[in-house]
């Protein structure tokens, strides 16, 4: 089985669980998703620090995924300086049949997204804007950069539409 792990970055709140739920469902069964929240959070309850326990059991999700399904899809804010190498990691593991999708938004449409999502009585803006990070680019061949301007049917006919290619 050739594998395609898609990565799904970028600010919390900007819609990267949302399109990583919505494409698991489009593209069926058997497709893995490792949600950095849920294993982080859930699985684990660690914090997202440096060398955080996460980080390994993400890696070893998805390369589990590799050999069992026909698409594996990370996502989660996953800032490179903490997670770039795991990502990096990944990316050669699967080599290269990859696809990389970073949610470039503006902090003001990030609000936005964040308050129209169940997650806006979690937290709120304060948080947001203490945990902003923009630019936070992997700088890999065929990171797609998601702008504003696109919607989550959008970006979900964009990642369908490079998957068949």
């Amino acid at each position: 089985m050739e594998s395609k792990l898609i990565i799904i970055r970028g600010n919390s709140g900007s819609g990267k669980t949302t399109t990583a739920k919505n494409l698991q469902s489009h593209l069926g069964r058997g497709t893995l998703l490792v949600s950095q929240d849920t294993v982080r959070r859930e699985m684990l309850k660690v914090h997202d620090r440096d060398g955080n326990l996460s980080i390994d059991l993400i890696q070893q999700i998805a390369e589990y995924g590799k050999n069992n399904c026909e698409f594996v899809i990370v996502e989660g804010i996953l800032y490179k300086p903490r997670y770039g190498e795991m990502l990096h990691n990944l990316i050669e593991f699967f080599n290269q049949k990859i696809y990389t999708y970073y949610f470039d938004l503006s902090f003001k449409e990030t609000v936005k997204r964040h308050n129209s999502s169940p997650k806006k009585m979690e937290f709120g803006e304060e948080s947001l804007c203490s945990w902003w990070k923009p630019n936070d680019y992997l700088g890999v061949d065929g990171e797609m950069i998601l702008t504003d301007e696109m919607l989550q049917d959008d970006v979900l006919k964009l990642i369908l539409n490079q998957l068949q290619k």
